[in-house]
């Protein structure tokens, strides 16, 4: 996966995305979870991101449960933490593998889109291991001061409180330091070089039409 360029890699996310969409039973579904699992397996992605699978797969089963509670069907409930898990592991795959300069040269280059635009996207993907790490050291802080996260869900709720106005602050206090590197380094040219290499080559192509041929003949059959 890592000989494919940016722009193969994001189509592949959009199709997965779609063939999880027009899955519809949970038996294809789970075919789906597997081979992307497999695929992450391969290319050594599912040992570096367990961690974030392993959140993957807790959330997917907490939604099964509040479909299930809202529904009582057994079968649109595993539907529903299936679907959700098949469209978010590609992710996992797509950030992974790729850099996040890659991925604003092509989002700029080929797939036209407004260059402030894409990079808002990319960055905010780049800090979100920033803002985990901080939340687990707030956390911690708070901890080494008393504060206990343990108990019924409303005391949870309350003790959460003071972990989330320190992050917050601390998120404030990065983007404005963020915005104002921006504006000293004249964010907002019209003038954008990439020394990113986002061409598509044989590979690329022949992906990019399996892709295509898989999805009309999901679209066809279902």
């Amino acid at each position: 996966m890592e000989r494919l360029v940016p722009l193969t890699k994001i189509l592949m996310t959009l199709a997965i995305s779609a063939w999880a969409i027009l899955l519809r039973d949970w038996q294809s579904l789970l075919v789906l979870v597997v081979v992307e699992l497999i695929g992450l397996a391969v290319f050594g992605i599912l040992v570096k991101q367990y961690k974030a699978i392993f959140a993957l797969f807790t959330f997917a089963v907490f939604l099964g449960v509040v479909q299930f509670l809202g529904s009582h069907d057994m079968a649109s409930a595993i539907v529903a933490g299936l679907r959700m898990l098949s469209m978010t592991t590609v992710f996992i795959a797509l950030l992974g593998t790729t850099k996040l300069q890659d991925l604003t040269a092509a989002l700029v280059t080929q797939c036209k889109i407004p260059y402030e635009y894409a990079f808002m996207f990319t960055a905010a993907l780049r800090f979100v291991p920033d803002f985990i790490g901080e939340s687990k050291a707030v956390q911690e802080a708070q901890a080494c001061r008393g504060l206990s996260l343990e108990g019924n869900m409303v005391k949870r709720m309350k003790s959460y409180a003071s972990v989330i106005q320190p992050l917050l602050l601390k998120s404030l206090g990065r983007s404005e330091t963020m915005a104002l590197s921006l504006e000293l380094r004249g964010f907002g040219g019209k003038n954008h070089s990439f020394a990113a290499s986002v061409g598509l080559k044989a590979v690329d192509y022949a992906v990019i039409t399996g892709l295509v041929v898989i999805t009309i003949a999901l679209i066809i059959i279902l």
